[in-house]
């Protein structure tokens, strides 16, 4: 169990829930990792804002939706970390816009785009986790991007502040944002309009394409490592559209174990948990394969799968 070094007394009075050494790690999607110092439930908007805006400075905060790509460390998490709920999952449909709170399962916001006959939204289907990670690491899959669709968002500062933010202004490029401290509350897309027989055949297509290559019934937080730049390719003398998981490959990770953590078979960028890994077991693993890309290759491979919190 963590020692404490934040206590529910010295955090505001809010309408909502701590909890004290929460399990944290075993409700993400590779079931391990350790606890959260405080685990904070706010009942809605107004009271998350009000915890920000009189949380002590120097208490650290974390936030979280559906754990999907994410690395809980094995001795948790010090601090804060804010657990959204239902209420932040509400998506809204006016004309080709759609809005969806932060806690909105990306699968979610592609099915209701097609019942209202709105493509452009399709890729979404094909992304494990909530619109609130999407849009922090500028997700995408089969060439579209969130910042692609992205028309604004709604964000909160760690004071408290309410932003609106513009894509441009969130600087988005290949699986990264600016956002680093700020909340995400919520994301406006534009779709486009199309008959909804035609969306909803994508989206099966992509769940066809997903079933086929990947381990999506596995514990995993999806796409381990982002692909590398072109620049880097280049410097290596390698092809541009060389995707990271040849790389993986060329260096013997595909199947490759430490302790309970795996680089599976089925598609070798996906990390597994085979049922017994730690969280130490997940991160060492990826940079043992890190570390096997850049002798080979010299190419340094970018997380993208999050890891948080203190090691054992």
């Amino acid at each position: 169990m963590m020692l404490n070094s934040t206590k529910i007394t010295d955090l505001p009075v809010v309408r909502g829930r701590y909890s004290e050494n929460a399990p944290l790690g075993v409700k993400g999607w590779f079931r391990c990792g350790g606890a959260a110092e405080i685990l904070f439930k706010p009942e809605d908007q107004d009271d998350l804002q009000h915890f920000l805006q009189n949380c002590p400075s120097q208490t650290p905060v974390h936030i979280f939706g559906a754990l999907s790509n994410t690395i809980i460390r094995d001795g948790g998490l010090k601090g804060v970390t804010i657990r959204l709920g239902r209420q932040f999952a509400d998506i809204k449909v006016e004309g080709d816009l759609i809005t969806a709170g932060a806690l909105a399962l990306d699968a979610n916001v592609a099915n209701i785009a097609a019942e209202h006959a709105l493509g452009g939204l399709e890729f979404l289907s094909g992304i494990p986790g909530t619109i609130g990670g999407a849009l922090k690491m500028n997700a995408g899959c089969y060439g579209v991007e969130t910042k692609d669709v992205l028309v604004e968002a709604t964000l909160l500062s760690r004071n408290g502040r309410l932003i609106t933010v513009t894509p441009q202004e969130l600087e988005m490029t290949y699986r990264h944002t600016n956002i680093d401290q700020d909340i995400v509350l919520s994301a406006t897309f534009k779709g486009i309009p199309e008959s909804s027989e035609f969306v909803k055949a994508r989206i099966a297509e992509i769940k066809t394409r997903r079933e086929e290559s990947q381990p999506i019934r596995e514990k995993t937080g999806g796409s381990t490592f982002a692909n590398p730049s072109v620049d880097d390719l280049t410097a290596a003398g390698l092809p541009e559209e060389t995707k990271v998981w040849k790389l993986i490959d060329s260096v013997g990770g595909r199947g490759l174990m430490v302790g309970g953590a795996q680089m599976n078979e089925k598609h070798c960028n996906f990390m597994i948990n085979t049922g017994n890994a730690t969280s130490a077991d997940l991160e060492n693993l990826g940079e043992e394969i890190r570390a096997r890309v850049l002798e080979k290759h010299g190419i340094t491979l970018r997380w993208e799968i999050r890891r948080m919190g203190e090691s054992l």
